[in-house]
């Protein structure tokens, strides 16, 4: 039986731009080994496949070489196309059931909120390569979240401008690297760019998971909780994000680019 596969840009209102996501829609679970090999063939930084499961959905989320416990840019595709595709009803909240726990995404006024919990980071020293890899001399902070380390430059135009050593990054034991500032673009407060070589991502449009801990990093040291911020990857990305008490709302939105059949 041919199963129905959508590609969808996430944190962005345009075609072209934010993170591109598979979303595959399951009547039943399939195996692991499965779902590695079409995350392979899809070659997107994230598949993800979901199936009915208690009122809601497991979803599960692939790149292509690896499964991830978090992905925020799936995750805003997966509502995306379970609303769009008629799955549930245009007001209804989505449910996921996910290897971080139960996440939910609602619709606000044409954006997608998506619920998830705070990673925020603690302070630490650089692990061995890491700066070196970056090409980053004078960091203002350093920290480690559950998934990834965070590297705070000190202006965009470092931000924008890095050309890390993916094959140096990719002996750094972590998931990804974000580096990050505050922003000088007019409408945002701060910007970043995430490094996930590690996980078969050289450099990740726009990610979700990662403002779990630049949301929480940047409400601190700005004294605000709403946030505006933007992903400076050569496809851009753009998100709200609010830190509340162990959480962090997630705001973006989401067009549909290509649907096919996997026979």
């Amino acid at each position: 039986m041919a199963l129905p596969i959508v590609q969808v840009d996430a944190f962005t209102d345009r075609p072209f731009s934010g993170n591109p996501a598979a979303v595959c829609l399951l009547p039943e679970p399939r195996d692991e080994r499965w779902m590695q090999d079409v995350a392979r063939e899809m070659n997107l930084s994230e598949t993800a496949f979901l199936h009915a499961e208690d009122a809601g959905f497991r979803l599960r989320w692939f790149t292509p070489v690896v499964e991830v416990a978090l992905c925020g840019h799936a995750t805003l595709a997966s509502a995306h196309v379970l609303w769009e595709d008629g799955h549930l009803p245009p007001d209804a909240v989505a449910v996921f059931h996910t290897q971080s726990g139960r996440l939910t995404a609602q619709r606000r006024a044409g954006w997608i909120e998506l619920d998830f919990p705070a990673t925020p980071p603690a302070p630490t020293d650089a692990p061995a390569g890491l700066l070196e890899a970056l090409g980053v001399r004078a960091p203002r902070g350093i920290g480690r979240s559950r998934f990834d380390y965070l590297v705070e430059v000190e202006s965009e135009e470092v931000v924008r401008h890095l050309t890390p050593d993916h094959t140096a990054l990719r002996r750094v034991e972590a998931r990804g690297v974000m580096v990050t500032s505050r922003a000088t673009t007019p409408g945002f407060d701060f910007v970043s760019r995430f490094f996930a070589p590690q996980s078969g991502i050289d450099e990740d449009p726009a990610t979700g998971s990662a403002h779990c801990t630049l949301g929480p990093y940047w409400s601190v040291r700005l004294g605000k909780s709403a946030l505006a911020a933007y992903q400076a990857s050569p496809r851009g990305g753009i998100l709200r994000v609010e830190v509340r008490d162990g959480r962090v709302g997630l705001s973006g939105q989401a067009v549909t680019v290509l649907r096919g059949e996997l026979v």
